[in-house]
């Protein structure tokens, strides 16, 4: 990932910020007033609201096929890639996204998403609000697609603003087999309010007439557009296929005098069907002694070995070849119990992170093209990009073979890559969380947010960083014995159904579980968190303080979970880039690379 490296260049990016404000007086219109009302904690924003269970997206005006290209509106288009389950690390497989979004656009290298499971951090971008507050805790019943309330998102903001919406790819856990919130319906040909086009890969229920084909099928995806079911893609790849339409969206949309917002999510590089023959198999656990599936991607074959010698070990498996974890005794439950992975478990696991990594380049290329239409349709300066992830990932890290929804860097941290008009080039280091991107893109667009924001908007820190002042607030639901046990005597401060919860700051790392266990990490000197000092009488003071704020946080909702937080536990912006860099000092040293 690209960063300043000298005094000139730091020289350069201030240069360049210094014409952004420029730009953005005209690119980004009314984002100083919005990222004001997002920022500001005591004034909470106004809600957008909209009839129960109708489409809301206003009509698009398109001009014919032909007709010289409508002008560029003042506020820019934006699009969203959002990767699953892609790690900060990943991107060393996707040299399109370093180049052509980081490489002209900012780099946050404090990106987090607050629960790292699929339906509740997508669920937290829909909406901008942490997974308490909308209350989709898992991608489970009863929780999942049908657990979350779509009137109001981020979509219908954007489209009620001005701007036409189309979105693209996965949407939520369970989307397509359980029954909407907002209908008590069927949601098989469900569209929510808010889209110009809708194009969703839909998951397929019982007796809905179609033998095969769903969401995480690479080779067979059923689409949900706009309302009826497209079963044409069976052994065309998912990623290309939802890049061909991304890009006749935007040679549709370059046709309207609206800017556009388009979200494109594939599936990559989550694990998917077909099995394929190089997938690892016959792996043993040494716990169970049983056959454990390690889960994969299905890829093209022309991507087969592309990574193969770049690759000679899991991602998440120290360089020097030594275990995973020596001691595991300071993990809460069920991690404690975890044994050191088996030479077999090794290699299966290295396997898995080179598939991940092929995956992740099919979809690199996709971006490319992409940028290729944007330019091809004279839009690509007035274009804003993103390229993030839903949640990170483990691949052998405190010996998890695999999976993400635990509080641990590996899977908190997820890439965060913009650019575009009026955003300069360079590194930032202030925090951004998923509802935070919410924030972010209703700041540039100009538009209210769905429901009072929970995420702060990194709009200010397109010039400079501001500094860390404001706690992450990690959260989950494990279904591990351990934890429903507990439910029946929770810890204080556990009401509703997550089984963890915690706080991250720029040093610290907080979290209590429902049966009562912790964990404490000083990540300025154990970035990998391989010491807990929970309930370490040396660390009793700053225990107690960190408590108080949890205490504070855990629940938050709107302009409290964007309050400062004790002067002693923030940290400016000098203080926040000196640190983040020698965190990620600690975890190059041990793993081969910054994350």
């Amino acid at each position: 990932m690209s960063r300043p490296s000298a005094p000139a260049g730091r020289r350069r990016v201030a240069a360049v910020a210094a014409l952004a404000l420029v730009m953005a007086a005209v690119a980004l219109a009314g984002v100083v007033a919005t990222s004001r009302r997002h920022t500001v904690p005591p004034s909470a924003p106004r809600e957008a609201t909209f009839p129960s269970g109708t489409n809301t997206a206003a009509p698009a005006r398109l001009n014919p096929v032909g007709a010289p290209p409508a002008a560029q509106s003042k506020r820019p288009n934006i699009v969203l890639v959002l990767s699953d389950d892609m790690r900060t690390d990943d991107l060393r497989w996707m040299p399109s996204v370093r180049k052509l979004i980081g490489g002209r656009g900012l780099d946050f290298r404090n990106s987090f998403s607050p629960y790292p499971l699929c339906c509740p951090a997508r669920a937290s971008l829909l909406s901008g609000q942490y997974a308490h507050n909308h209350k989709v805790f898992s991608h489970i019943p009863p929780f999942g697609f049908g657990a979350f309330d779509d009137r109001r998102t981020l979509g219908t903001s954007l489209n009620a603003s001005g701007y036409n919406t189309v979105f693209i790819g996965k949407y939520l856990n369970g989307y397509g087999v359980q029954r909407s919130k907002v209908t008590g319906k069927a949601s098989f040909r469900y569209v929510p309010a808010g889209w110009n086009d809708w194009y969703a890969a839909v998951s397929r229920p019982p007796h809905s007439g179609y033998r095969s084909g769903g969401t995480y099928n690479y080779w067979h995806t059923l689409f949900n557009v706009n309302g009826h079911i497209d079963d044409s893609h069976k052994g065309q790849y998912q990623t290309d296929v939802i890049g061909t339409m991304a890009r006749r969206m935007m040679r549709k949309y370059h046709r309207s005098p609206k800017p556009y917002f388009m979200y494109i999510s594939p599936v990559a590089p989550h694990f998917g069907p077909p099995r394929e023959k190089d997938d690892p198999t016959h792996v043993v656990n040494p716990m169970t002694g049983r056959h454990e599936r390690i889960m994969t991607p299905a890829r093209p074959r022309w991507v087969r070995g592309r990574f193969d010698k770049q690759i000679p070990r899991a991602s998440g498996l120290p360089v020097d070849g030594g275990p995973s974890e020596a001691d595991v005794s300071d993990k809460p439950r069920p991690m404690n119990h975890l044994l050191e992975l088996t030479p077999q478990e090794r290699l299966a696991v290295r396997n898995l992170t080179r598939q991940r990594a092929e995956a992740l380049y099919v979809l690199d290329r996709q971006v490319r093209r992409l940028v290729d239409t944007l330019k091809a349709t004279h839009e690509y300066s007035n274009t804003v990009f993103v390229f993030t992830s839903d949640n990170g990932y483990f691949l052998g890290e405190h010996r998890m073979r695999q999976g993400k929804i635990k509080p641990h860097e590996p899977s908190l941290r997820v890439p965060f890559l913009i650019a575009g008009p009026g955003i300069p080039h360079g590194t930032r280091f202030d925090p951004v969380t998923t509802p935070g991107l919410t924030a972010t893109i209703l700041d540039i667009a100009g538009a209210e947010p769905p429901h009072p924001a929970d995420g702060l908007s990194v709009v200010p820190s397109f010039r400079h960083d501001h500094g860390w002042s404001v706690p992450v607030v990690t959260e989950g639901l494990e279904s591990a014995p351990v934890f429903r046990r507990a439910r029946r005597h929770a810890a204080p401060g556990f009401h509703d159904p997550r089984t963890t919860i915690g706080i991250r700051t720029a040093r610290w790392k907080y979290v209590r579980y429902v049966d009562g266990d912790g964990e404490l990490y000083d990540l300025d000197h154990d970035p990998n968190e391989l010491s807990s000092h929970f309930g370490d009488p040396r660390y009793a003071k700053i225990q107690g303080e960190l408590a108080r704020v949890w205490q504070r946080y855990k629940d938050c909702a709107g302009a409290s979970c964007r309050a400062p937080m004790p002067a002693n536990l923030r940290r400016d912006r000098r203080q926040e880039r000196i640190w983040t860099d020698r965190q990620s000092l600690g975890v190059e040293r041990r793993y081969g690379y910054y994350r």
